[in-house]
């Protein structure tokens, strides 16, 4: 006997893609229960098939929104009588109004269109009551369909495809499509699921793809080329992080080789400029392998830029005129096409300029954290600066972050702790640069004294919007003494017992040469003898694309600007599959058990 419709729906009805006292397991063996039932209804229909895309017609299929747009004049009660056009969708909801009358409505490419199925139309083209009434039992929610018919506006004033043959089901649907995805372990673990059902998280990473079209744009316009760097080389590169380490087995004069995957593209990006590139950029992934939060993700994508004569404020009226024209972009986009989005603040938080002046204001590293601490910081380039740092932060009773007990930070990150406590916010009402970092956080930028504290400090800043670092630049240090003395300060710095992980020697290596690859991390010397053919002053930029997308969909995870969520939710999704897996294998032999007991 054909499972009824009604008892399909009952089947999952109590978890349906959310746990309401039902364990991981119970709703996957309701899904297969549900896929099982499903997969008998349709052959007994003979239609648990998967055709070839055949288009019979001269005319290609019609993509539903230029169905809209070219279909939009049409009046109420108007058949286009002189063309037939084919449309293709996910079918999103049946509606039966009665027995010789039902409505569709299918999405294709992030719009939806009504579809009207009339028997009296039908039986012009062959079909009787029975076959119609037999295919529209038959659809669910989730199937793909093909429609073929001419466009209409219905007396309710909807834009219609009035079918002239009944449809043709392309790809059925197994499982049940439900209206939303409310656990959110869920919402990662069936990502595919999620994006069919929630129009926000689908905005979402659409928002992501015109955010990058639109800053690849902005930069060729600007008379940037695009260039592709390494990911896999000895040297991670670039930043102070812990890399991903991989081997190469095979390969002349590489088997056996540890390399790791890059944790930025910069000394490759800052190499083309040397080599004649004058304004370059790379949109790319970028590896770390740190923690995991709401901002923070160890595989992430990256757009940075290296522009050779360009000063430090160049570099800041660049990013204001991105940062701007990004945000009254997506405004645009956020208004017409992806509405489930919230506004963006343009007029007060991104203005599009500010006659005379930066639109974004701007505050000193140093000056603005010694107004925060009430007191003068020591000499940050002597040998006792750290010591003398936590000494004083005892005596006026300040907190030293959030550190293991007994581990004592470096200087850099005790630094850029406090920057992040009494600096930071202030971008929480209004975006903010943050310039002049000491030199000890940033080993590849140009350094000057500064004439208002003293202190030895870097052409840099960094942008800060509602807490989180959107952007940060510099003015790369082009100096190979300076550079190589830099790298040597920072390999002294951070050879500790946590650095020696950055990096794992082959078995046949001994101690020492493990110990020349941890120092090869921190001074690269192909890089320093690329700076002795001469890099001319050059302006760096790099802004993590998550970060973007984040702040201008209006959300707090970075998971929901990743395709599938952190590294957490990808492993999870595989993991889950296996146990999915194994669970059918044991009903399946249970039900061999039992099968075999009947026949006993």
């Amino acid at each position: 006997m054909m499972t009824s419709k009604p008892r399909l729906q009952q089947l999952l009805r109590p978890h349906v893609w959310k746990s309401l006292g039902a364990t991981p397991r119970q709703t996957g063996a309701s899904l297969r229960r549900y896929h099982g039932a499903r997969s008998q209804e349709l052959e007994k229909a003979n239609a648990l098939k998967y055709p070839r895309i055949q288009h019979r017609d001269a005319a290609p299929p019609m993509r539903i929104p230029v169905f809209r747009e070219k279909f939009q004049h049409v009046k109420e009660g108007e058949v286009i009588e002189g063309e037939e056009v084919v449309v293709h969708g996910r079918l999103q909801s049946i509606r039966r109004a009665g027995s010789k009358l039902a409505f569709l409505v299918l999405r294709n490419e992030f719009e939806d269109l009504q579809g009207m199925c009339n028997v009296r139309q039908l039986e012009a083209a062959g079909v009787d009551c029975s076959g119609f009434k037999s295919l529209v039992q038959l659809l669910n929610k989730g199937d793909i369909i093909s429609l073929k018919g001419k466009a209409t506006r219905t007396s309710t004033g909807e834009l219609t495809i009035l079918a002239t043959g009944l449809p043709e089901l392309l790809s059925p649907s197994l499982v049940p499509l439900p209206f939303r995805v409310l656990d959110p372990q869920q919402r990662f673990h069936n990502r595919h699921i999620d994006l069919l059902t929630s129009r926000k998280s689908v905005d979402t990473l659409r928002l992501r793809s015109y955010i990058i079209k639109y800053i690849r744009d902005f930069l060729q316009e600007r008379g940037f080329l695009e260039f592709q760097t390494p990911i896999l080389a000895e040297n991670a590169g670039g930043a102070v992080a812990r890399p991903f380490v991989t081997g190469f087995e095979d390969g002349v004069g590489v088997g056996g080789r540890t390399l790791a995957m890059r944790i930025a593209p910069e000394l490759w990006l800052k190499r083309l400029v040397v080599g004649g590139v004058d304004k370059v950029f790379e949109l790319g992934p970028s590896f770390r392998n740190e923690g995991i939060d709401q901002t923070h993700n160890p595989e992430f994508t990256t757009c940075e830029f290296y522009n050779a004569y360009a000063s430090l404020d160049d570099l800041i009226h660049l990013t204001e005129d991105l940062i701007c024209g990004a945000a009254s972009h997506c405004q645009t986009l956020i208004s017409t096409k992806l509405d489930s989005l919230p506004e963006i603040d343009v007029v007060h938080k991104f203005p599009s300029s500010v006659s005379g002046s930066n639109r974004f204001r701007q505050m000193e590293f140093i000056p603005s954290l010694e107004a925060a601490l009430g007191f003068t910081l020591p000499d940050l380039e002597s040998s006792t600066a750290l010591q003398d740092f936590l000494s004083l932060l005892k005596t006026h009773n300040h907190r030293v972050g959030k550190f293991p007990d007994g581990e004592t930070p470096t200087l850099p990150k005790l630094l850029d702790d406090l920057a992040a406590e009494h600096i930071e916010p202030h971008s929480l009402t209004s975006p903010i640069f943050i310039t002049h970092h000491p030199v000890c956080m940033s080993p590849l930028s140009k350094s000057f004294i500064c004439p208002k504290t003293n202190q030895h400090v870097s052409a840099r800043t960094e942008l800060f919007v509602d807490g989180m670092e959107i952007a940060n630049m510099y003015e790369e240090e082009n100096d190979p003494y300076a550079q190589r003395h830099k790298f040597i300060q920072q390999a002294t710095r951070h050879r500790d017992p946590s650095v020696r992980h950055e990096l794992t020697a082959p078995p046949s290596k001994g101690k020492g040469d493990q110990q020349d690859d941890i120092d090869d991390v921190r001074i690269d010397e192909s890089y320093v003898h690329a700076l002795e053919s001469g890099l001319p002053p050059t302006g760096g930029w790099g802004c993590g694309i998550e970060r973007l997308v984040m702040l201008f969909a209006g959300t707090r995870r970075i998971s929901d600007c990743l395709s599938f969520g952190n590294v957490r939710n990808v492993v999870a999704v595989s993991t889950l599959a296996r146990v999915g897996a194994t669970d059918t294998q044991h009903e399946h032999e249970h039900d061999g058990k039992e099968k075999a007991g009947e026949k006993k």
